[in-house]
């Protein structure tokens, strides 16, 4: 009798332990709360959250908004020092990293200005390093801070769009970003996500040759709903997309989702989770959005599903990777669960049923390439390479060759369409339609061209045929560039008398709109020029340019080797 109950008790575990898995995909987190204050002395408005989709990454922290203004005091969120500074053009523009003994990183982003003495050690090692764009590391002792010192005053600098302050949590020892939400920082979010769409895909063909089902929903008293009761598909293997948004107490603004699950007849299918991403891997959402239909015009949708190439991915499989058979003829009930950071959820269901139609498909122009395998293709004047951490997706690559077009020394060579996601960068090599002289081999770009974006590459030269990496598909081609950048002053002329300027400014113009090297000299000595946003370059009167007369030489490189210099007298 008692192994009687044994068997049974053993084979009631062995149905619920996999359900108990299932049920909670991702282990609850335990992160200190309460440990990182308030970095603003203003009450926290989020204009963007972790996880937030953007073009080709996460969003990686909070934007904290600033009141629409600039230099509010920013302040260390927990005792720790400084241990990196960050100044560049784009990105973050000016930043401060703080360590923290608990083993977390803090960020702050977008700023103006460092508190005094920081600032001063920065310009020093500015001038040090004859660059404006650094990246610093610091000895521990050298700025401790505790928490609520002043760090730095808000801005909008680098890829800001408006004031506001970038704000990161990481673990120290690997750079790995987390979710500052789950810290316990002072703000209410009583609000649920919102459902806007879903969409529904063939997984018998590639993600990037089909337009997905979408399927409206409907907000009632118990949830979303949709419309038809039973939607039909001739598909025998599916998946699901989500349009979803955030909000948070007080606020409008539509911030990322936090996690979804995904059940097919209570089973739980699959869920994403976006708390733990790196920078080194963020450029993974274009695996967990639909890179074609937001390429293309349309809105985020968010895959419910991992695609083979998703290396490092934001998944975990329940019963699957998110792709779903329904062949049996049955009627599925889907069931979708949509969640923030703060536990409020949404959820939505349907009905799914395969109608069993035979569906005809035009074949695909192209060779087929596959997630995870080199693929290459050639022919007598072009030559490119798929590396196997490229495509997210098997999809058919079409090539064609077209006649040189205006100012081409090469045929134009077709390669796949924009909207095919990259993951590392593909290699494409051409030969020019005639041999070239050194000097101009010297001046050779490879430019790529998909609908209104460009953009060019200096090539390397082997055996006659020229080699660039790009990280999108497209129209590629040769082409010479020897006509030099342009350098022009604003609001001065060469001469003048600047005793009561603030600033010299320049314009720089480049005609395939790329510059590699800006460089000022002072009377023969490096000269600090900002460069925000990669617009203007602008130096402010400080010590370093005395009472009297100077000359100012100002050289500018271009990709392809360019080089403009000019020299500037005034009287300072």
């Amino acid at each position: 009798m008692k192994l009687k109950n044994l068997c049974l008790i053993t084979c009631l575990l062995i149905l619920i332990c996999p359900l108990l898995v299932f049920a909670q995909l991702f282990p609850a987190k335990n992160y200190p709360q309460g440990y990182f204050g308030d970095p603003l002395d203003l009450p926290i408005s989020l204009s963007g959250n972790f996880g937030e989709l953007r073009p080709n990454h996460f969003h990686m922290g909070l934007d904290l908004k600033t009141q629409a203004t600039v230099n509010h005091p920013v302040y260390a969120a927990a005792d720790g020092y400084v241990a990196r500074i960050k100044i560049e053009p784009y990105g973050f523009g000016q930043a401060v990293y703080i360590n923290h003994p608990n083993g977390f990183t803090t960020l702050y982003a977008h700023l103006n200005a460092f508190f005094p003495s920081l600032e001063q050690y920065v310009k020093k090692q500015q001038y040090r390093q004859e660059a404006w764009n650094v990246f610093l590391s610091l000895p521990p002792g050298m700025f401790p801070v505790k928490k609520g010192d002043l760090i730095a005053y808000s801005g909008s600098t680098g890829g800001s769009q408006g004031p506001h302050v970038h704000f990161e949590v990481r673990r120290t020892a690997d750079d790995v970003n987390l979710n500052p939400m789950l810290f316990g920082l002072p703000l209410a979010d009583n609000t649920k996500p919102v459902l806007r769409r879903l969409a529904m895909y063939d997984r018998t063909i590639s993600t990037y040759e089909q337009t997905p089902k979408l399927i409206s929903v409907t907000k009632t008293a118990n949830g979303y709903v949709t419309a038809p009761g039973v939607v039909k598909t001739p598909a025998g293997k599916i998946s699901f997309a989500i349009s979803a948004y955030d909000t948070h107490s007080g606020s409008t603004n539509q911030n990322g989702i936090y996690e979804a699950l995904f059940y097919d007849n209570n089973q739980l299918v699959s869920g994403f989770q976006i708390d733990n991403v790196s920078y080194n891997d963020t450029r993974y959402i274009n695996a967990h959005i639909d890179y074609k239909t937001k390429a293309t015009g349309g809105g985020y949708l968010q895959h419910l599903s991992m695609l083979p190439g998703n290396l490092h991915s934001v998944y975990k499989k329940g019963t699957s990777d998110g792709v779903i058979s329904i062949t049996d003829g049955l009627v599925h009930a889907i069931r979708i669960v949509v969640k923030d950071a703060y536990g409020n959820s949404s959820e939505v269901n349907l009905s799914v049923q395969y109608n069993g139609t035979p569906v005809v498909r035009a074949p695909m122009p192209g060779k087929m390439f596959y997630p995870m395998v080199v693929n290459f293709d050639e022919t007598d004047d072009c030559e490119y390479f798929i590396g196997e951490n490229c495509l997210y997706d098997s999809v058919h690559i079409r090539y064609a060759r077209t006649l040189p077009s205006a100012g081409g020394i090469s045929a134009t060579h077709v390669i796949g369409y924009g909207y095919i996601p990259l993951q590392d960068s593909i290699v494409v090599r051409i030969k020019p339609l005639a041999s070239l002289a050194p000097e101009k081999m010297n001046r050779v770009l490879m430019q790529r061209v998909y609908g209104p974006s460009t953009d060019v590459k200096k090539v390397r030269w082997q055996h006659g045929w020229a080699t660039a990496m790009f990280r999108n598909l497209g129209n590629f081609r040769l082409i010479i560039d020897e006509e030099p950048p342009t350098i022009t002053p604003i609001g001065f002329a060469n001469g003048a008398n600047l005793s009561r300027a603030t600033s010299i400014a320049f314009a720089v113009k480049d005609n395939n709109d790329e510059f590699m090297n800006f460089r000022a000299e002072l009377d023969g000595k490096w000269l600090r020029f900002t460069n925000d946003k990669g617009r203007t370059f602008i130096y402010r009167f400080d010590e370093m340019c005395s009472r009297g007369d100077h000359e100012l030489t100002v050289h500018v490189e271009d990709e392809a080797g360019n080089l403009t210099t000019r020299l500037f007298k005034f009287t300072r």
